[in-house]
């Protein structure tokens, strides 16, 4: 599937994936707050009455944001061509989320605590680093001075990748407001996806696009985690 090089507005993918993520979304609520978890867990033979009404409502919640920020990035950030491919694959990958994070969370009787807290900002965390840096990038690109040149400044000066980094830290978030030991596999795909698949797609691309601005950017900045890796 070719992501990169091709521009486009792709306004009917985007809207099929806001509709299939709508949709997602309803399933989610109907989940956490019709008792559509407990029907899940009876029907694998596992009782599960309904957890923390605010643990529920937090993952709930984590979703909407998640839904807004990247219907907002879709729609105003993303100039590329989307393959119809994608209609489905995104809307597939967003359904471990809202879904998948509404059922992990369910059951959880535990009282809303430290732990509940850290994933929070763990996840406020990661919205910024992943919206903002976005929009940053966007407003240097408008400058026609810009033309051309590989956008290496702000929070993408900490990391190659820093949309991503904080696509991986507000997943982690889900997972600790779950308190679901189960919830951790989706962060870890998510990790092993960028690793393998996404980033080096994308170093591809812009290593052909931009050469030695790419190569020169690649020499002082960390590929996905700052500081680190």
């Amino acid at each position: 599937m070719d992501l990169y090089g091709k521009k486009s507005k792709s306004i009917p993918q985007k809207l099929i994936i806001v509709g299939l993520e709508l949709i997602l979304l309803y399933f989610a609520y109907y989940i956490a707050f019709k008792s559509g978890g407990t029907l899940i867990y009876n029907h694998f033979g596992i009782t599960m009455p309904e957890g923390n009404l605010y643990r529920r409502i937090t993952i709930f919640c984590f979703s909407v944001i998640v839904f807004i920020r990247i219907t907002f990035a879709m729609f105003v950030f993303v100039k590329r061509r989307i393959p119809f491919e994608e209609t489905i694959s995104i809307p597939f990958a967003f359904a471990l989320y809202y879904i998948g994070f509404a059922i992990f969370g369910y059951g959880s009787q535990t009282p809303v605590g430290i732990t509940d807290f850290i994933g929070i900002g763990i996840f406020i965390l990661g919205s910024y680093l992943n919206t903002v840096s976005e929009y940053q990038r966007h407003i240097w690109k408008k400058n026609s001075e810009n033309k051309g040149k590989l956008y290496t400044l702000k929070l993408f000066s900490h990391s190659m990748h820093i949309n991503y980094f904080g696509d991986l830290l507000w997943v982690i978030g889900y997972s600790f407001v779950s308190l679901n030991i189960w919830s951790v596999w989706i962060p870890v795909l998510l990790f092993f996806f960028f690793v393998f698949f996404n980033i080096p797609k994308l170093d591809s691309y812009l290593a052909e696009k931009y050469q030695n601005q790419f190569n020169e950017y690649k020499k002082q900045t960390k590929k996905f985690i700052p500081f680190i890796y």
